[in-house]
């Protein structure tokens, strides 16, 4: 089960643009003499013909695309494009060419500069992928293959950074977890680096190279997904620091999505988690493919007055386009944590205090969100039944609210708070409650109190039990509107498992063999 959710996640446009589901099985060579495997699906075997072609790189198997594509998934219609899907260097069908040092990026640019020289190619190269397959085609792009035209990179951002696998200084448990059992093995290397030192300083910069994309990209985001921080930032950086020439043709899209995984949830589908988003189904798709067609094949469709950013206001459940992200007039509004309720008046004084305990033994369990595990739900999932029904939590709601409140942008909690313990963590999930009492998640995030003031080694000190602390926990970019007759609600504890690592509470050394109540 653990690579199917890989397949789900990536297949989801291609079925929709090739009509051939019988591959050529052919190798592109690389400049140092390997050979990567890879498929070529074209709209027509009978030759004469040219086409412009969509490169997939996936390190998930490239052959369960010959099983996904007759199976109709996929809301396009559309014959115009030959398919080409490779396995990535070291991965399956090209397990064969692995070598210590390789580059992801130059092998895309072998694979461009292949497909443009064969003879049903018509030179125009666009790529497509969610996920680690929207993260290559970043390293593919900065290389500037000169047949490369677009990208369309899917629920990614560029960079490998800290916060991707520490958020708010603690581990990402499930989503390291899972990239081990597909293969990537970062587990070790993101255990030894537990602060922000010399290796995610290097990771962070290394891979953050909007001055070399030199073609437009079309970034499709989900409001469920973990990457939404990277990928504002990353849009942001592009449209400041790529070539002039290339700037303003950059676009986003962000819809109601997951990240995706086994099951019905991912970018473009129906369902996501508990709730349906009947009003973006297929957004993603439909989009991508005028991308293509206006950069591939030079069709005149109106996408070159496509506004910077499209987005999906959650809650009214309608889409709405911007130029630059927040929308302007967006206001501060402020909500203040009392005796269990959300109000606007500020608390009058510290009597107004509330108490849980924690025990790592018995965590706060993980019900949807932005996971990646494929044993986890992904996505909005009530938090009623199973989380906001133990009695180690916390939670805060608005009184039933008399108009809608939109909220857009990036939601801050701050907290003072004492434990009587050298180090814990404080948990939030921002919920969405409906009128029949479902507590639908939005969003969660974490942070560890001996982080409270940074991540680097020299940010980080322990706690002395009873002393009060100020702490702030970032949300991501979001936009939702809290509908009159809902409430909007947080909620916090000390865990979230095992989206998140449980801490022990002893301030001790993290993450190591051992290491005990």
């Amino acid at each position: 089960m653990k690579k199917v959710f890989a397949l789900i996640l990536t297949v989801i446009i291609v079925k929709s643009i090739v009509a051939q589901t019988i591959p050529i099985i052919d190798s592109i060579p690389m400049r140092d003499g390997k050979k990567l495997a890879c498929d070529i699906f074209l709209p027509d075997t009978s030759g004469g013909k040219h086409y412009s072609a969509i490169l997939i790189q996936t390190p998930y198997n490239r052959i369960f695309y010959r099983y996904a594509l007759p199976l109709g998934i996929g809301t396009i219609s559309n014959s115009n494009y030959a398919i080409i899907t490779i396995d990535w260097r070291g991965f399956h069908g090209s397990a064969s060419a692995w070598t210590l040092q390789s580059d992801k990026g130059m092998d895309g640019y072998d694979c461009v500069e292949w497909i443009a020289q064969q003879s049903w190619s018509d030179g125009k190269i666009g790529t497509w992928g969610a996920s680690a397959l929207g993260r290559i085609q970043y390293e593919t792009a900065k290389e500037n293959p000169p047949h490369l035209t677009c990208i369309v990179p899917l629920v990614a951002g560029s960079q490998y950074e800290y916060r991707e696998y520490y958020e708010g200084g603690v581990l990402r448990t499930e989503y390291v977890q899972q990239l081990d059992s597909l293969g990537f093995g970062l587990g070790p290397v993101v255990r030894a680096h537990q602060i922000q030192d010399y290796f995610w300083n290097y990771s962070d910069t290394a891979f953050m190279y909007p001055e070399k994309i030199r073609i437009p990209v079309f970034m499709i985001g989900g409001w469920y997904d973990h990457n939404i921080p990277a990928m504002f930032e990353l849009f942001d950086s592009l449209r400041l620091y790529s070539p002039l020439n290339v700037r303003n043709k950059h676009k986003m899209l962000f819809g109601p999505w997951a990240h995706g995984g086994f099951g019905f949830t991912h970018v473009g589908t129906l369902q996501q988690g508990q709730l349906q988003y009947p009003e973006a189904a297929g957004w993603s798709d439909s989009l991508a493919l005028r991308f293509f067609d206006y950069y591939l094949r030079n069709i005149n469709n109106g996408w070159d007055t496509m506004p910077n950013i499209k987005f999906f206001q959650m809650g009214e459940n309608t889409w709405n386009n911007i130029a630059n992200w927040p929308p302007l007039g967006t206001t501060m509004y402020k909500l203040y944590f009392s005796n269990g309720t959300l109000t606007t008046q500020i608390p009058e004084s510290a009597s107004d205090s509330c108490i849980f305990q924690y025990d790592p033994r018995n965590p706060s369990p993980t019900v949807g969100g932005a996971t990646l595990d494929d044993d986890l739900e992904q996505g909005p999932y009530d938090q009623s039944p199973i989380v906001e029904s133990r009695n180690d939590i916390l939670i805060f709601s608005t009184t039933t609210l008399a108009e809608n409140v939109i909220m857009r942008g990036k939601p801050t909690i701050h907290l003072f708070v004492t434990s009587n313990r050298k180090d814990t963590d404080f948990s939030i999930r921002l919920t969405d409650v409906y009128p029949d009492n479902r507590s639908m998640l939005l969003y969660d995030g974490i942070k560890r109190l001996r982080f409270r003031d940074g991540y680097k080694a020299s940010d980080t000190s322990a706690i002395i039990p009873g002393n009060i602390y100020s702490l702030t926990i970032n949300l991501p970019e979001i936009a939702n509107t809290f509908l009159a007759g809902h409430k909007i609600r947080v909620d916090i504890t000390s865990s979230n498992y095992s989206r998140f690592d449980c801490n022990l509470n002893n301030g001790g050394i993290m993450y190591t063999a051992g290491d005990t109540l």
